[in-house]
């Protein structure tokens, strides 16, 4: 049975992006993502079982990437679920502050059981000569020390390490939403080496026509390959420009609505690029 990411992140993309346009909360959002994705860990499980894969370079694959995606975003919507479902109301001190704890809290968990083991080291360095050892079912190393969970894994449908590689995804999409619930102003020296060198980079078209061009560029899937999200796009833009869009879902909505061209700002950059280049000959 031959399985594709790219059909897996297209998947998983669609659903997200259709609950973002129908769930008016991101507490609902979550926990129907959370539905989706444990039933399609299930049922990719049963056809892993029952279809097997046709080489080991498949059954690596499969578990480097594909169960990690699925998995990883399965443990970032249940956390950012009980996130949501404890955080004090919106804005304040009371809020800031009960983010920045749970970026704090992030950060430590990191550091204590992530980038510390040679597992990460291997895998952010795209390292592939022990692929076989770490994602082909049956080839656990015991004396390597590993974590007492090992005993509890379904080893049908799991090698150890593709969990680990899970959990390095997951807190990777927890990082990017912990810091877009904190003001882009307050994370901007802190994501950018040098904050000087963009102190005077800043938007000065609408908000509309940004939400456009990051729209675009996510549709396109011209960024990572396609696999980042709308949300941690948004959040680059944000912090880029210091600036906050707000809820993008819903302008989004209302340049579906737009009578006429639904994307005037693309149009108008297309213009102005073709005057350029008429300019510049």
């Amino acid at each position: 049975m031959k399985y594709s990411i790219h059909t897996i992140i297209s998947d998983v993309r669609h659903k997200e992006d259709k609950l973002s346009h129908e769930t008016a909360e991101l507490l609902e959002e979550a926990y129907q993502m959370v539905q989706y994705l444990k039933e399609l860990l299930q049922v990719t499980r049963e056809r892993v079982i029952k279809e097997g894969f046709s080489d080991e370079q498949e059954e690596v694959d499969f578990f480097r990437n594909i169960k990690p995606y699925i998995l990883g975003k399965l443990i970032y919507y249940n956390k950012v679920f009980k996130i949501e479902a404890i955080c004090p109301v919106r804005k304040g001190k009371m809020y800031h502050k009960f983010f920045m704890s749970q970026l704090q809290d992030l950060k430590q968990e990191f550091k204590e059981h992530i980038c510390g083991s040679y597992f990460y080291r291997y895998y952010r360095s795209g390292r592939s000569d022990r692929d076989r050892e770490y994602f082909i079912r049956g080839n656990i190393n015991y004396r390597d020390g590993l974590n007492s969970y090992v005993f509890e894994i379904d080893h049908q449908f799991c090698t150890y390490y593709d969990s680990k590689t899970a959990r390095i995804v997951a807190n990777e999409l927890l990082y990017t939403y912990l810091v877009s619930k904190i003001d882009p102003a307050d994370t901007s020296a802190s994501l950018f080496q040098d904050a000087d060198s963009i102190k005077d980079f800043f938007w000065t078209d609408s908000k509309n026509a940004l939400v456009e061009l990051i729209y675009a560029l996510y549709a396109s899937g011209v960024i990572s390959h396609g696999k980042i999200g709308i949300r941690k796009i948004t959040l680059v833009f944000q912090i880029l420009f210091r600036i906050q869009l707000g809820d993008i879902h819903h302008a989004f909505h209302r340049m579906k609505e737009r009578s006429g061209t639904k994307t005037s700002f693309l149009d108008n950059l297309k213009c102005s690029l073709e005057h350029y280049m008429e300019k510049a000959t």
